[in-house]
């Protein structure tokens, strides 16, 4: 079962329960209760616009707002109403023995606690999805040239500009990022949301970044829903940032070699025909690093022969947080390659994937525990 459909389900079973909980409440009335229904029918048109991608094809940056509305009170209310059930069964628990003051302070704390799931929404979207912080990590590996050691990669992928990440925003990404000064910079796709999208504006804002070798791409998902990966490249090509679209490009670093290759977005759904073809773009006498938006394709990138591949996708879950030292992110259901730097096996430093999350946000316009990384790499020799 996808995770949209666990989601949708899920959120269709705790609306159905909010129901109920308002009907034994308060007298029902034939006006109020075809308000919530029509209410509920709206926000669950707007969820399947939202995960269908029909809310990424549309031209109309309204479907996008109502979407992202839709996802977040659906994912709010039903983690605020899961809160409730959790709560009223220790309340009632608790109740009999309970003195009127002690039980004033109960049902305040149970307050608070329903309370929590829309803090934290109105902290992420308002602080933490623009709380832009930069990401510093050492790759070592096996048989690095010597001319590398030391090569600052900056990596930025998932921008996502459009109604819920302004330029403005993505200015201070940029300004940032040249402080950085790279020797070679890298975009992993989804530079924005939706059909009608600045996306001319994403990448004037890209090609302000300075790095010794410039900067190269690879489009994501959002590039094919929007049907825009075509103008994307072609922008990006009159920029002077080459979109590698199943394409290598060699660099020469002193004796050695950097290969960068890239593809277009592969489907999850297509695990069989990952990077079919991409074993074609290795150059064996270099130093190969691939860019792909989807890092599932880890194991086979290894297979082929590259040394580090780099994606985005995931964003780090955007939403995350910690249960007795263990992760909750919804990433973890469909890729184990979630956010940060990988190796195939344990001790081994013959390759490596780094996944970045990303700089803006998708579904609900905001980030609780995930936030937005500019990543610059520094290659090691193990």
């Amino acid at each position: 079962m996808s995770l949209d459909l666990t989601v949708g389900l899920v959120c269709a079973a705790a609306q159905w329960r909010l129901l109920v909980l308002l009907l034994r409440r308060f007298e029902p009335r034939l006006l109020w209760l075809a308000g919530f229904v029509l209410f509920e029918m709206l926000m669950g048109a707007g969820y399947i616009a939202s995960v269908s991608h029909a809310a990424a094809r549309s031209p109309h940056h309204s479907v996008a707002v109502f979407a992202a509305v839709a996802y977040s009170y659906l994912l709010t209310s039903s983690v605020a109403l899961v809160m409730y059930t959790v709560f009223d069964a220790i309340r009632k628990h608790l109740d009999a023995g309970t003195d009127q003051a002690r039980r004033r302070a109960l049902n305040a704390a149970g307050s608070a606690l329903v309370a929590a799931p829309f803090a934290a929404m109105g902290y992420g979207a308002l602080i933490e999805r623009t709380r832009f912080e930069v990401s510093q990590v050492d790759v070592p590996l096996d048989g690095l040239p010597a001319d590398l050691d030391g090569l600052r990669i900056l990596h930025l992928s998932d921008i996502h500009l459009g109604m819920f990440l302004s330029e403005r925003e993505l200015a201070r990404v940029i300004d940032v990022s040249c402080e950085l000064r790279p020797h070679i910079a890298f975009v992993t796709g989804d530079f924005i949301s939706t059909a009608g999208d600045p996306l001319e504006a994403c990448i004037r804002q890209l090609a302000r970044v300075k790095a010794d070798a410039g900067m190269f791409g690879c489009l994501g998902n959002h590039e094919r829903y929007a049907r825009a990966e075509g103008q994307a490249a072609s922008l990006a090509a009159q920029a002077g940032i080459p979109i590698l679209r199943g394409q290598a490009q060699r660099l020469r670093w002193g004796n050695s070699v950097l290969n960068v290759a890239g593809v277009d977005y592969q489907r999850g759904s297509s695990k069989a025909t990952y990077l079919l073809g991409a074993q074609q773009l290795v150059y064996p006498e270099g130093f190969n690093v691939l860019l792909s938006h989807n890092p599932d394709v880890f194991p086979v990138a290894a297979r082929q022969g590259y040394d580090l591949l780099l994606s985005g996708h995931t964003h780090g879950g955007q939403v995350t947080f910690e249960i007795l030292d263990e992760s909750v992110n919804p990433a973890r259901f469909f890729t184990p390659y979630v956010r940060g730097l990988y190796r195939l096996r344990p001790q081994d430093t013959s390759t490596a994937a780094y996944v970045t999350p990303g700089i803006g946000t998708i579904g609900i316009p905001a980030r609780i525990g995930a936030p937005p990384e500019i990543s610059l790499l520094t290659l090691r020799k193990a």
